[in-house]
């Protein structure tokens, strides 16, 4: 049996507040803690489940004055629904091909990640990000972390990366921690993609789950997450399941 690591023991601490990027007119806030030493995959696993996400070796969750609109959620993966729709998306996707790659940075990564960015994000505050940054961002981890790959295999973008995705691996499932995608291919809904790619990938394996970080009622840029019912949230402590009216 793995030994308890002493909870006791964590410090947790808060941000300053600084304008919120999904809702306009409030203020955001961060509760944080370490995720370093021999228990960091224990501690990862643990906050996860309690509504934490991960950037590099801290452990962070909203801890905004006033406002909870951030949900954590969840795919059940056995449950998970492959509905014309998604299938659909399969379907014009089935020519990439996925390589897993442990969690190092490329400057090809990096080209694609600043394109979507400019496309999608360029008032977020990624998008002044270099390539020591995104170096950062992919290689300092304390947990069990890696790179999944996506390529053309087929047409005039033959072998050039579509999208790429940054996830952890933890006891019950895959947390997807960022990804992106060729934002010149709306029509094969990338996005939308790799989640599916690893709600199959988790079903394939057994993992119970695929963390999908926060969503956020009202968001535009959050909406999409709705979309992948059945969808556990995280509610007053309680993982429950929600169905989009």
């Amino acid at each position: 049996m793995t030994k308890p690591f002493p909870t006791k023991t964590l410090r947790f601490y808060k941000t300053a507040g600084t304008p919120c990027p999904y809702l306009p007119g409030r203020r955001e806030r961060k509760v944080f803690t370490g995720l370093d030493g021999l228990h960091a995959e224990q501690l990862h696993d643990l906050l996860t489940h309690n509504g934490f996400r991960r950037s590099q070796t801290i452990a962070y969750r909203p801890g905004c004055d006033g406002c909870e609109a951030c949900i954590s959620t969840r795919v059940p993966a056995a449950r998970f629904a492959f509905t014309r729709r998604w299938r659909r998306i399969m379907g014009k996707n089935a020519d990439i091909a996925r390589a897993l790659r442990p969690a190092e940075a490329s400057e090809e990564q990096f080209r694609l990640l600043r394109r979507y960015l400019r496309a999608r994000h360029v008032d977020g505050g990624m998008a002044a990000m270099s390539y020591g940054d995104y170096v950062a961002m992919v290689e300092e981890t304390a947990v069990r972390t890696h790179i999944l790959e996506y390529r053309y295999t087929e047409g005039p973008n033959r072998g050039e990366l579509a999208a790429a995705a940054l996830v952890d691996v933890l006891r019950d499932g895959l947390s997807l921690v960022y990804s992106y995608f060729d934002p010149d291919a709306p029509h094969r809904s990338l996005g939308h993609y790799v989640i599916l790619d690893h709600i199959a990938q988790a079903r394939a394996v057994g993992f119970a789950y695929v963390y999908l970080g926060y969503w956020v009622p009202g968001s535009k840029k959050m909406d999409y997450k709705a979309s992948f019912a059945p969808l556990e949230v995280l509610l007053d402590g309680s993982w429950r399941s929600y169905e989009p009216v």
